[in-house]
């Protein structure tokens, strides 16, 4: 071989060595879900399902806008569920349920599908965003998990933003509160301390926007995958409706309500905890993938509709794969989501008979 043969092999195995050094580009996609519960068309009022596709369109163009600048998918996840924690329509943050005791007690995890770090809150009940502490439990501590007072110190440490409990107080919910614990012959707590003065008992019974059990099983979640083929996931909750003795759900613990890992897939739930507890639910679907090479809408499917089913356990998840796919699956009458994939529209689901 003459010289300039040599040269040019040598120039195509350098040229082809630099592009295998450059990383790969990904198109980014996000997927959100606003709780899952009994929400059906019927009982849904056309007020309430326009300001819900409003909300998910909103939060989802919040995550969208970070991944389109080329940001990360854990600061996706956050920007996304921070716009959906302020937002009073949803059971986080703001619009959070009431436990027993007329408290608000918040719930939150993050977790980074890179590194398989993770970070998670409970019970906390100053901090206005439950997953920015989160994301600082796993970037600025050494632990995973922190709970209840503990949990409100650290905050304050971290430099989050902290509120006055009331802050999370709506008429809607409170109202919820005390008609769960009529209904089960227990005591009714003082209103908070700081919550507006109660409406006039004509509008003691605010007009319903949504069936009255769609937030059964609310939570917030997002899932994400960036240009640089990152994924994450987070979930915030208000827990449930008078909750009492300090219960936790899913939300927080990682492996059952939130799980992300580059080697599978992101998910986030939404569900009756204790089930999505016992099944591990997120890190299952995650290992269906990862073990068994099952394709992301079949490892969901596979979990909501035969293990969880069959354990009698309701609710729902999104998840997103390295390839960019995207995935819900739910077994209630509706679960209001949304998703969307670089150089595509929003797509926003409510229902069951929606694709």
């Amino acid at each position: 071989m003459n010289r300039i043969g040599a040269m040019a092999i040598g120039g195509l195995m350098i040229a082809a060595a630099t592009r295998a050094q450059q990383p790969v580009a990904h198109r980014w996609a996000i997927v959100l879900h606003g709780g899952a519960g009994v929400i059906e068309r019927a009982t849904m009022s056309a007020e309430g399902e326009k300001a819900y596709r409003a909300s998910m369109a909103k939060a989802t163009e919040a995550g969208a806008q970070v991944l389109d600048k080329g940001g990360s998918s854990l600061d996706a996840v956050e920007a996304a569920i921070r716009t959906l924690e302020d937002d009073p329509l949803f059971n986080a943050g703001r619009g959070a349920d009431f436990a027993a005791d007329g408290r608000n007690e918040l719930d939150a995890a993050i977790m980074d599908g890179s590194s398989m770090k993770a970070g998670a809150v409970g019970d906390v009940t100053r901090t206005r965003h439950p997953i920015s502490l989160a994301r600082a439990v796993m970037e600025k501590s050494p632990h995973v998990f922190l709970v209840g007072q503990g949990a409100d110190e650290f905050s304050a440490y971290a430099g989050l933003e902290q509120v006055d409990p009331s802050y999370f107080f709506t008429e809607r919910r409170w109202q919820a509160l005390i008609k769960e614990l009529k209904k089960e012959g227990m005591p009714l707590p003082l209103r908070p301390a700081g919550a507006p003065p109660p409406p006039p008992t004509s509008q003691i019974e605010p007009v319903q926007i949504e069936p009255a059990d769609a937030h059964k099983y609310g939570t917030v979640g997002v899932v994400a995958l960036d240009r640089a083929g990152n994924l994450a996931a987070g979930t915030s909750t208000g827990g449930t409706n008078a909750k009492r003795w300090g219960r936790v759900g899913d939300s927080p613990i990682i492996g059952a309500g939130t799980y992300a890992s580059n080697q599978s897939c992101a998910v986030s739930a939404t569900g009756t905890g204790e089930y999505f507890i016992r099944l591990t639910v997120a890190r299952t679907v995650c290992a269906l993938v990862e073990y068994k090479g099952m394709k992301l809408q079949e490892a969901a499917d596979q979990i909501i509709h035969k293990e969880l089913t069959g354990m009698h356990g309701d609710g729902g998840v999104i998840a997103i794969a390295p390839n960019g796919e995207m995935a819900w699956s739910f077994n209630t009458p509706g679960m209001y989501r949304a998703r969307q994939a670089e150089g595509g529209k929003v797509e926003i689901g409510i229902y069951n008979d929606e694709p």
